[in-house]
C-alpha cells in the first residue's frame, strides 16, 4: 500500500489526545532574567553574616561556595557569584527565600522598635514626669525612680549643652525593658 498525498494527515496527532503533553516554551530572555534573579539571591546570601547564614537552610556545597565568595574579592568574586547562581538553579530556592525574608522582616521590626523607643525617649526628656506613666504601662517592670533620675540628668545635660550621656542611657534602659518583655 502506497501512501496517497492526502494520507499525510494521518500522521498529525489529534490535539484532544495530546493536550496533557503540551510543551511550555520559555524565551531565552526569561531564562536570563531567572538566572540574574538567582545571582541576586546568591548575592544577598553572600552579604549575610555567619549567624544569619546559620538560620538559612543550605546544603554543604552551597554553604561552602557562599563562604568562599565572602573571602574572595574583585573578579574572582564575580565568577563565584555566577557559580552560586548556577548552584541555586538546581535547588529549591523557596525555603531559602522564605528564611531570608524572615531575617529581613526581623531586621525591619527591630528598626521600627528602635524608632518607637527613640520617640518615647524624646517625649520623656521633653515632658519629664508626665510621660513616665506611659512607660510604666508599656513596661510594668520599669523602675520609676531610676527613670525619673535619668530624665532629670538628660534635661540638665540638654540645658547646659553637655554631651548626651543620660539621653543615651534612657534609650539603653528602654531597649532593655523592651527586650525583657
Amino acid at each position: 500500500m502506497t501512501k496517497q498525498p492526502d494520507d499525510w494527515l494521518d500522521d498529525v496527532p489529534d490535539n484532544e489526545e495530546e493536550e496533557d503533553d503540551e510543551i511550555i516554551w520559555v524565551s531565552k530572555s526569561e531564562i536570563k532574567r531567572d538566572a540574574e534573579e538567582l545571582k541576586r539571591l546568591g548575592g544577598e546570601l553572600v552579604e549575610l553574616g555567619k549567624n544569619s547564614l546559620d538560620k538559612i537552610p543550605l546544603d554543604e556545597d552551597l554553604r561552602a561556595a557562599i563562604e568562599l565568595a565572602q573571602k574572595i574579592k574583585k573578579e574572582g568574586r564575580r565568577r563565584q557569584m555566577q557559580l552560586i547562581g548556577k548552584m541555586l538553579r538546581s535547588r529549591d530556592e523557596e525555603p531559602i527565600r522564605t528564611a531570608l525574608d524572615k531575617l529581613k522582616n526581623r531586621h525591619n521590626q527591630q528598626v521600627a522598635l528602635f524608632h518607637k523607643l527613640e520617640v518615647l525617649r524624646d517625649r520623656l526628656v521633653e515632658s519629664g514626669d508626665e510621660a513616665v506613666p506611659e512607660v510604666l504601662n508599656l513596661y510594668p517592670n520599669a523602675d520609676r525612680q531610676q527613670l525619673r533620675a535619668m530624665i532629670r540628668n538628660a534635661q540638665k545635660e540638654k540645658a547646659t549643652n553637655k554631651p548626651p550621656k543620660a539621653y543615651r542611657q534612657i534609650f539603653q534602659y528602654l531597649r532593655e525593658l523592651a527586650q525583657a518583655s
